[in-house]
């Protein structure tokens, strides 16, 4: 089984301090580390983990920068056979459209029975560029997968609904499955893995490599443009009442009263 697994280059925000950039559209990167974005790297291991059941390639693919480079290696040394980079400043401010329309012009002329990424992306949280890569190439497509079986030319997923519900789904095969966080848990890089990933190859490919022009990617190509990026002002202030159960309950009630709410 031939799998392509579409991963993102995303920094990692959970404890950096963001600032906005002189654009005042995007956040300023400088001093970020940069890593797999987190829903891509269970794709990924899904994807390795298809392929050592059933045999097969598996080939990773981005959009981004050199610097994505290091998110590439990352999948080569746990289990990708091959790596290819989107690289064009015509690229850059692309939305997810018109990242899907560069996905989709790298991948339409390969052959690949299952297409994986993950369900979002940790930067943007669109949530929709596996759905329409898929519309694009004209294949079913599944999103927040949690679990996958395969039969003969079909796929049954588990998706994850609102509420703690689940869908099960047929879906034949070639397709498109965005993965959901919890589907397994990704493998640690081995040393040796490491090594043997940084003597491989990765393919770069820009526009026009990929057949696009200028107008179909980066802002022109977009259907969404940023126009400003912006900390919201704070509206509300949390109070932090202390002191005995007696103490704290005579506050509230004076703060209550004093608000024409009692």
């Amino acid at each position: 089984m031939d799998i392509i697994v579409c991963v993102k280059h995303v920094p990692e925000t959970a404890e950096a301090e963001l600032k906005i950039d002189a654009s005042g559209k995007t956040i300023e990167k400088t001093g970020l580390v940069f890593d797999i974005n987190e829903w891509d790297d269970y794709a990924l291991e899904e994807a390795v983990r298809i392929k050592e059941k059933f045999s097969g390639t598996v080939t990773a693919i981005t959009v981004g920068p050199e610097d994505s480079d290091s998110t590439l290696r990352k999948c080569l040394a746990r289990g990708a056979d091959k790596a290819i980079r989107l690289t064009d400043l015509k690229f850059t401010n692309s939305d997810a459209y018109a990242t899907a329309k560069i996905l989709y012009s790298a991948i339409k002329n390969l052959h690949f029975d299952l297409i994986l990424t993950g369900a979002q992306a940790g930067d943007d949280g669109s949530a929709v560029v596996g759905p329409v890569l898929a519309e694009l190439l004209g294949v079913p497509h599944a999103t927040m997968v949690k679990k996958i079986e395969f039969g003969e030319g079909k796929a049954v997923v588990n998706r994850e609904l609102e509420g703690g519900l689940e869908e099960r789904l047929e879906v034949k095969l070639p397709a498109v499955f965005t993965v959901q966080t919890g589907i397994n848990e990704p493998r640690y890089v081995s040393i040796m893995g490491i090594r043997k990933a940084m003597q491989k190859e990765i393919k770069v490919m820009g526009l026009a490599d990929i057949g696009l022009n200028e107008s179909e990617v980066g802002e022109a190509g977009s259907w969404l443009k940023i126009e400003e990026l912006y900390v919201p002002p704070v509206e509300k202030q949390a109070e932090f009442l202390q002191g005995s159960p007696d103490e704290i309950a005579t506050k509230i009630i004076e703060i209550l009263k004093s608000r024409g709410l009692v």
